[in-house]
């Protein structure tokens, strides 16, 4: 059994192909031959659905790092003449998605594919998807609109899908499709750590215009985000 040549069809998919008796090598299918050809998506979808039987091949973990701040609470609005002080709930879901930014569902064939290679590899658990939440007190000054962000620890794990059929589809057993994947890793990974801190800013025209209407005048209230 050997590799087929590269064939460049949406991203870079490799077939490999066995003949039913004597494991003889199959010729490659022509480059031309575009429509014979799957889509990442379509590989993609077989795994996920269980018609390929699939696997996560040599994951790779790259350094892990600190993803973008992203507002996780409800806004405070100042429209008083004094700062405003007031416990603010939080709430944070962050997923993985795949090189094509991809959703790969909690739960889903695709997950479990991926932890179980790199349980298998690293000797600790992969996971789609990582929620906190919590409180914290966040002062607002006069005319500013405050509110919570965090940032969540990250990490990209590089394989290679494999995908065997029982029978050739598209022309062969096998194909193979590199992809990333970055999720959320556990606090604390190459030192890095999660972050929760109070972002506020100045209302804007229309937002300090609307203080002046007897609902909001001298108080500050919260609108949900």
């Amino acid at each position: 059994m050997t590799k087929s040549r590269t064939i460049r069809y949406g991203s870079r998919l490799v077939a490999l192909s066995t003949a039913v008796l004597g494991l003889a090598a199959a010729m490659a299918v022509p480059a031309a031959a575009a429509d014979d050809q799957p889509t990442r998506e379509q590989l993609i979808a077989d795994c996920a659905s269980g018609e390929g039987k699939c696997s996560f091949n040599e994951p790779k973990l790259g350094t892990a790092y600190l993803g973008d701040f992203h507002q996780v609470s409800n806004s405070l609005y100042n429209c008083s003449t004094s700062d405003a002080t007031q416990s603010m709930g939080w709430a944070d879901t962050v997923g993985s998605t795949d090189s094509v930014g991809v959703s790969v569902t909690v739960g889903g064939k695709i997950a479990e594919l991926i932890d179980l290679s790199v349980t298998a590899t690293y000797s600790h658990t992969w996971s789609s998807s990582h929620t906190e939440n919590s409180s914290m007190n966040m002062t607002v000054k006069p005319g500013e609109v405050g509110w919570i962000s965090r940032a969540q620890v990250m990490q990209n794990v590089s394989g290679t899908w494999q995908t065997h059929y029982d029978s050739p589809k598209w022309g062969h057993y096998f194909w193979y499709v590199p992809d990333t994947v970055t999720g959320p890793a556990p606090n604390g990974t190459d030192g890095q750590s999660n972050a929760v801190i109070v972002k506020t800013r100045k209302m804007t025209t229309a937002e300090q215009k609307s203080c002046s209407s007897d609902a909001k005048q001298g108080r500050a209230f919260v609108v949900k985000r």
